[in-house]
């Protein structure tokens, strides 16, 4: 064989070898990135061994969605609970008059849904939108009993969630009967940092309960002239 083709294939065997190692490297860290903030945010509270790592990862199905897609509408029933591992969600209701009310927007690491309709399996009278293109991690209600079987300390993670979760909806019950537009903005701005570069401003004004224009005077010449 002569010395060039041998040298060819030779070039030719390693080219090919560093690109399935480059493809290999490639899978494993988007496998990271899908699966890291979902169980960085379960070892909150517990922490997690490998092994439960593995049956958490069994467990929970991940899907994108794409902008203004819904993962969840009014009269469905709520199949999974979803934390989101990138984008941003809006959850809202509509009265009859056909005015959405925003109750809630949901960014990286935060889970969103109808606790009540998952557990209940009754039609949630909610619905809950992508404003981004999002990812996230679905689990059923059946698989959610199955982890509390393989993996008990989970159960603490939930009750700590949804307790918290709680707080947050009556604190946020009690700002909106107490406090002032601008006071409920600078909490909005504190709850979510950074989100007003993600989500319009109309939807954020439904948040808080004011018109566009109220938010508009807030953010340009504060509370003595809202």
């Amino acid at each position: 064989m002569p010395t060039q083709y041998r040298s060819g294939t030779i070039r030719r065997g390693l080219n090919g070898l560093r690109k399935e190692a480059l493809t290999n490297l490639q899978g494993e860290l988007i496998f990271v990135r899908m699966w890291d903030p979902l169980i960085k945010n379960l070892s909150k509270f517990v922490p997690l061994t490998p092994q439960e790592v593995g049956i958490i990862q069994s467990l929970f199905t991940f899907r994108k969605y794409r902008k203004r897609q819904y993962i969840l509408q009014e009269g469905d029933v709520a199949r999974y609970e979803t934390f989101i591992v990138k984008g941003v969600t809006r959850t809202y209701q509509v009265d009859e008059k056909g005015q959405e009310h925003v109750l809630q927007f949901g960014l990286e690491d935060w889970w969103v849904g109808d606790l009540y309709s998952f557990l209940t399996e009754a039609p949630t009278t909610y619905n809950v939108d992508c404003l981004e293109d999002t990812e996230v991690m679905h689990i059923t209600r059946a698989d959610l009993e199955t982890l509390y079987e393989k993996v008990p300390k989970m159960e603490r993670h939930f009750r700590i969630m949804i307790q918290n979760a709680f707080i947050t909806s009556t604190r946020r019950l009690s700002a909106t009967l107490a406090k002032s537009a601008q006071e409920r903005y600078e909490e909005f701005i504190e709850r979510y940092p950074q989100i007003e570069q993600r989500v319009a401003n109309h939807q954020i004004a439904s948040y808080l309960g004011i018109t566009p224009q109220t938010l508009s005077r807030i953010r340009s010449h504060g509370p003595d002239r809202a």
